[in-house]
This record gives structure tokens, sequence and C-alpha cells, in this order.
């Protein structure tokens, strides 16, 4: 018989899959991978993923696109018993919505030691300065999560000295 951790456990690493899945869509767009859903009452309510350059906006960030589908989609700005996956560590933006939103749990992949503001440089989701804190859950499937950034960046950076050396050589 399986434990209540063993259980919360499946359930993290079920949803994270999902917002791999829309970390994967932004990969396909050139886009940094990362992706995001809101779970309401065990089901999907909302999904995003980064589209900053394809939407040439600086809010166009997968938690953002998800809390904006996810309040339409609830009525009401107020996010309360939802839980936000995300595939990386917020920054300050995104975690500022997530408790201006009052999600209740947030589930992170990897940290983000350069801007994540969930743990690595700030704590903006659990200060108790705020009207409201969010539980934090941290490093559910953290290496599959770390990984598709990885890729991605290794691919970038190849495919940006292969434009600079083919520049290089025209005529």
């Amino acid at each position: 018989m399986k434990n209540s951790n063993g259980d919360m456990k499946n359930k993290h690493e079920k949803f994270m899959k999902e917002a791999l899945k829309q970390a994967k869509k932004a990969y396909r767009l050139g886009e940094v991978p990362i992706g995001c859903v809101i779970v309401y009452e065990n089901k999907i309510i909302a999904r995003g993923y980064n589209r900053r350059n394809t939407d040439k906006n600086t809010l166009s960030h997968a938690e953002i696109k998800a809390i904006n589908k996810a309040s339409k989609r609830m009525g009401d700005w107020r996010l309360e018993g939802c839980t936000l996956y995300v595939t990386l560590e917020p920054c300050q933006m995104c975690a500022g919505a997530i408790v201006q939103s009052r999600i209740t749990n947030t589930v992170i992949g990897c940290m983000s030691e350069k801007s994540g503001c969930a743990g690595s440089i700030l704590n903006i989701l659990e200060m108790p300065e705020f009207n409201h804190q969010v539980k934090v859950e941290r490093g559910i499937l953290q290496e599959e999560c770390s990984r598709i950034l990885s890729d991605f960046f290794i691919h970038l950076r190849t495919r940006i000295k292969e434009e600079k050396k083919e520049n290089r050589e025209q005529p």
C-alpha cells in the first residue's frame, strides 16, 4: 500500500510531466523551454509556455500565460485552491503574480541560481511580510527539467557559433 507521500510525489510528477510538454512547445518555437500548468481539484485548468520572443512581449512567461488562462477559466483573479507546476523557478515578476493571484501551492522542477525568486535569489513566494504565502515544493523531476534547458542552450550556442562562421565566410 502506498503512503500519502508516495501518492503526492506521483501526482506532482504526473503534472510536472504536463508542464514539460509545454516547455517542449517553447523549445520548438526557439524559446527558452519553460512550461507551466495550473491544477484545480486534480484537473489541469490552464497551460502556458514561454513565448517572449514569439509574442515580442516581456510578459509572455509560461506562468503569466497560465495564470491569465486560469483566471478566465475560474472566473476570478483569485486562484485559491490551485497548484501551479512550473519547470523552472519563477522570476520576480512571475513569483509576484503567483502571490498576487493567491495560488495556494507551487511545484518547481529546477531552480534558477541567476534569476529565481522562489528561494535562489529571493523567496517572494514564502515571504511572511506579504498578506499571502504560497506553499512550495522544489525539485520535482529536477533532472528532466534541467536537461531540457541545458540542451536548449547547448543547441543555441552551437547555432550562434555556426551563424557567425557562415557570416565570416561570406564575401
